[in-house]
């Protein structure tokens, strides 16, 4: 008996695969060296130059303990503390104004389309609520307020169903 099937069942297999086999594994994408954060670096370079500092700072308090070391020199050293106070100052200021350039550019090109956009969105609900009022609450009332006439109308005719009003606790 031959098989006369175009497929050969012999070569197809069928593979069963287990519930945790065919979930996708999420692994958080591997971070490469040049993704990584600056920030350790800078904090290596910010050590480098305190110690530096103390290092300078240490050599002064050195060469102005010797007896033979005269007022000029103190005012030498002073006046260089001061350059180099002013130059760290400076260097500061620098850091600031990029910051605040930063800052400015975030306010303008993120935060301000952010609050335009909402404001457009504002103006788009008002519009809505004003359409709805016109077009859809304002005549519900005028015909809740004609359908009332009318029954008024027809009870005072005698057509209507006479509506008997309870008293109120006042007695009224």
């Amino acid at each position: 008996m031959e098989n006369n099937n175009k497929f050969d069942q012999t070569k197809h297999t069928v593979e069963t695969q287990s519930p945790e086999s065919q979930l996708p594994l999420m692994q958080p994408p591997p971070v490469e060296p040049e993704d990584a954060p600056q920030q350790p670096r800078i904090v290596i370079y910010a050590i480098l130059v305190a110690l530096l500092i103390l290092i300078l700072v240490g050599g002064s308090i050195y060469v102005l303990a010797h007896p033979n070391t005269d007022t000029a020199k103190v005012r030498d050293i002073f006046i260089i503390f001061m350059a180099l106070e002013s130059l760290l100052i400076g260097f500061a200021l620098v850091i600031l104004m990029v910051q605040l350039a930063r800052l400015i550019n975030l306010m303008q090109n993120e935060i301000k389309p952010i609050l335009d956009s909402t404001q457009d969105t504002l103006g788009h609900l008002r519009g809505t609520t004003v359409f709805l009022s016109e077009n859809l609450v304002e005549p519900v009332i005028k015909l809740n307020e004609y359908m009332a006439g009318f029954s008024q109308l027809l009870q005072v005719i005698g057509f209507g169903k006479k509506v008997k009003r309870t008293k109120t606790s006042k007695g009224e």
